[in-house]
């Protein structure tokens, strides 16, 4: 590995050059995804999608303004009691965070999830679905007028 300085405002830093393409990818590979920092993305989604504020929800969940904070940042690990005391503040299952959080983290991770059911669990119930859709599904459900 080869090191060439590069000047950026004035302050000199030194930048790898002449990696070889398979050593790049390694690198990228090892880059580590942290739980705590998926946690605290979805946790900050699901509270502003509410139009809430972090008061509101720290004092709902009886846990400090700044400890919520640095939760959503990823700078904290939560406890199982404290995901639980926010989801129910947010009156989100922790189970559906728990999922979201796990679909996010196999995304950074580059992993393919699928999102179907396995063959093997749905061959039992394949006699019930019906080739068609019914018609009440087929509707709309939203007729446009308020």
């Amino acid at each position: 590995m080869v090191k060439e300085p590069v000047s950026v405002n004035g302050v000199v830093r030194w930048r790898e050059v002449g990696l070889a393409e398979e050593t790049k990818h390694d690198r990228k590979e090892r880059t580590m995804v942290l739980l705590r920092h998926q946690i605290g993305d979805v946790l900050r989604d699901v509270r502003q999608r509410q139009g809430r504020t972090l008061r509101e929800v720290s004092h709902d969940a009886r846990v400090s303004l700044g400890y919520l904070s640095e939760v959503e940042r990823g700078q904290k690990e939560a406890s199982s009691e404290l995901l639980s005391s926010i989801c129910s503040a947010l009156d989100v299952p922790l189970s559906l965070l728990l999922r979201e959080v796990s679909d996010r983290l196999a995304m950074a991770e580059g992993v393919a999830v699928p999102d179907t059911v396995p063959s093997d669990l749905s061959r039992e119930f394949v006699a019930d679905i019906p080739d068609e859709v019914p018609e009440q599904f087929s509707r709309p459900m939203y007729s446009g007028r308020v």
